[in-house]
């Protein structure tokens, strides 16, 4: 099966990116959207995701790897909820921040800009391979 592609967001101060270097690897706890929760079942080993600071930074800074496929999520009280888990790849060389997200004809349209709010996103792969393009260049 073909690689997917994807982003999270997570605010930096309740897990940035250098945390899930040190880390080596975090379950993707805490997702209560049913959007984003079928998105991460949708995740497969492999998947490539991009890193993305929300709230404070508002950047794509990192690239992570599904490790480990949907399982329930072990903090949830109640409901069907999932988590997936990933490790870090690569930090990007320069991040990819938001202003620029919504300018670039390539990416302007992408979910993370039409649906803000939603924390787990799929990508198109010709829109994640450009994000890494920008990162290059900037």
């Amino acid at each position: 099966m073909a690689t997917r592609y994807w982003l999270v967001k997570q605010e930096p101060e309740a897990y940035p990116w250098s945390q899930l270097v040190a880390d080596h690897k975090t379950a993707w706890t805490g997702v209560r959207n049913f959007q984003a929760r079928n998105h991460l079942r949708a995740m497969k080993t492999g998947d490539k995701v991009l890193y993305y600071h929300s709230v404070t930074g508002k950047q794509i800074v990192g690239i992570a790897e599904v490790v480990r496929e949907s399982y329930p999520d072990p903090t949830a009280t109640e409901g069907d909820w999932s988590v997936v888990d990933l490790a870090p790849l690569k930090q990007l060389k320069t991040p990819v921040d938001l202003a620029t997200l919504k300018t670039d004809s390539v990416t302007k349209e992408m979910p993370l800009i039409r649906q803000s709010r939603l924390s787990v996103m799929p990508l198109e792969e010709g829109v994640f391979r450009h994000i890494l393009e920008l990162s290059q260049t900037r």
